[in-house]
């Protein structure tokens, strides 16, 4: 190769980068756009929000059903859940923090090798004082700090910053499913204030009692104004709120439950919110006695034991109250905080353990999660498709990157996730993280987070060249620990191995390929290790 070629390769590769930087900030730059002309109050009409049922799976989707409660279950019995009680492995480890937080940092998880289970668990479940972030505070493209409260995006980046840099990352990951299970979007709410607010409220309740939870987001206002609490009043109750407190926070559907009559009776019973509304939007939420409606209320008798309905003058709080105090609700908490953490639904006699631990414990959330932290079916069953943005936080974490740009927002949308950004009232599809669509997506955020460390084929003059000795094995190597040294399946490296010796790199001879060619593999090898289906699941 003469060296007018090796130039126009150089200015090619720089030319590569500087149109990906380019076209970063176009993305942004539309994203900010197309929110800022569909992001309204309807005009506080407080239309129906249709609630989507996920089913139908784009081409080339991997469909797995998760865990949903029976319409009959076991009794709540008081035997104790089952453990897996030994001390915890490797592998054992790596999920255990893919799935309770957002990835291990380098050696994090070969630290807890031989450490009793227990006490691993428990020094997740149980953090001490407020949260200590490691690392530099985050920042925009420009290196400015975030505006979460009003710059596009930015909400989304500080908090997958939380993400990476907690040392409480089962809070952030709790805080996370909540985010889920009780599903709301600035589409609707418009107030990035508001949806934070939530996020913070999520996060100091996530491992308390779950009525608690549930009152407390109840009247939260980023939850009356996107399910329209605040236009149910005792001359026209609006169902919203009603139906999805019993269908997706509580009860489930389709399990008898409640009927459609008691839909129509827990609206009024949640009538009387209301908020004031000003150029500076919505505020000063509060409960008004004289829009709630005050009369006599009757319920179907499946929300009581003796085969009756059920009356009373009941209000807001009474509302969350009779829902957790349902005949069903314990086995519906139990099974869809088990299917964030297990894809396959939890047997009889574990079931009844779990709604028995739940009861007697006063609906304790921490008390539930360590059971299935350290449940046999954690560690031995089906893996977990990892959510895009704990894909996007787990790659960070393990190259030690700070949230230094913006991009991670409409990346992370691209892989269907923004956060703040829930496509309904029923969350997330947890069974539609990959599709033909969405694995690409991971591509481009694997190629974004591994940016900045990019190994330069072809540097300037007097900076540093690519090594030229590097052999196969060696660099396979040194991608592997790039990532913090992520488990990979036998067949994977076997793979990444092949390519290592048989990519040009590994064949070159002449002079001028040897450092070039090897920085190439070097990139291609991360990209290859990132984005394997080892990558993808935990």
């Amino acid at each position: 190769m003469t060296p007018s070629s090796a130039t126009t390769k150089q200015r090619a590769g720089q030319s590569a980068r500087s149109h990906a930087q380019a076209e970063h900030r176009k993305r942004a730059a539309e994203q900010a756009k197309h929110h800022k002309k569909h992001s309204k109050h309807a005009k506080h009409k407080h239309k129906r929000r249709k609630h989507v049922h996920h089913s139908a799976k784009p081409h080339g989707m991997l469909p797995v059903a998760l865990p949903s409660a029976p319409t009959s279950p076991p009794a709540p019995s008081p035997a104790p859940v089952a453990s897996l009680g030994v001390p915890i492995s490797l592998a054992q480890a790596h999920r255990l923090l893919w799935r309770a937080g957002f990835g291990p940092t380098p050696g994090q998880a070969e630290a807890l090798v031989g450490q009793p289970l227990e006490q691993v668990v428990f020094s997740l479940t149980r953090p001490s004082g407020t949260a200590t972030l490691t690392g530099p505070a985050p920042v925009d493209d420009e290196g400015h700090p975030l505006d979460p409260y009003n710059g596009w995006g930015q909400d989304h980046c500080w908090w997958l910053d939380r993400m990476v840099r907690s040392d409480q990352q089962l809070v952030e990951r709790m805080t996370f499913i909540f985010h889920d299970w009780f599903a709301n979007s600035n589409e609707k709410v418009d107030s990035q204030r508001m949806m934070l607010e939530q996020n913070e409220l999520f996060r100091s309740m996530c491992l308390g009692s779950f009525h608690d939870l549930f009152l407390a987001v109840t009247s939260n206002p980023a939850m009356l104004v996107f399910l329209d609490g605040i236009s149910n009043e005792k001359h026209n109750p609006n169902e919203n709120y009603a139906r999805e407190m019993m269908e997706l926070f509580s009860l489930g559907a389709d399990r008898g439950a409640y009927t459609q009559d008691d839909v129509k009776e827990m609206a009024r019973v949640l009538t009387g919110w209301t908020a004031e509304w000003s150029s500076e939007g919505l505020h000063e939420f509060e409960f008004d006695t004289a829009r709630h409606d005050k009369t006599e209320k009757t319920l179907s008798a499946a929300f009581g034991t003796s085969g009756n309905p059920l009356k009373g003058n009941w209000d807001w709080e009474d509302a969350v109250r009779l829902c957790v105090e349902h005949p069903l609700h314990a086995s519906f908490f139990v099974t869809k905080l088990w299917g964030y953490f297990i894809p396959s639904p939890p047997d009889e006699a574990t079931l009844a353990s779990l709604q028995g631990l739940y009861t007697s414990s006063g609906h304790s959330i921490r008390a539930v999660l360590e059971a299935i932290l350290q449940h046999p079916d954690f560690y031995e069953g089906a893996e977990l498709v990892t959510p895009p943005v704990v894909y996007n936080a787990g790659l960070l974490r393990a190259i030690g990157r700070p949230i230094d740009t913006n991009a991670w927002a409409w990346l992370s949308a691209n892989a269907s996730q923004q956060l703040f950004y829930p496509p309904n009232v029923s969350g997330w599809d947890f069974s539609a993280w990959l599709d033909t669509s969405t694995t690409r997506a991971r591509w481009e955020m694997a190629s974004a987070v591994s940016s900045k460390t990019y190994k330069n084929p072809w540097p300037k003059e007097g900076e540093p060249k690519y090594s030229e000795t590097e052999e196969p094995a060696a660099a396979f190597a040194n991608a592997m620990s790039y990532w913090g040294n992520p488990l990979l399946s036998s067949e994977s490296s076997a793979c990444i191995a092949r390519f290592s010796e048989t990519c040009p790199a590994g064949t070159s001879k002449t002079k001028w390929e040897l450092s070039p060619y090897r920085a190439m593999r070097q990139n291609a090898l991360r990209m290859l290790i990132a984005t394997s289906p080892d990558m993808q699941v935990s």
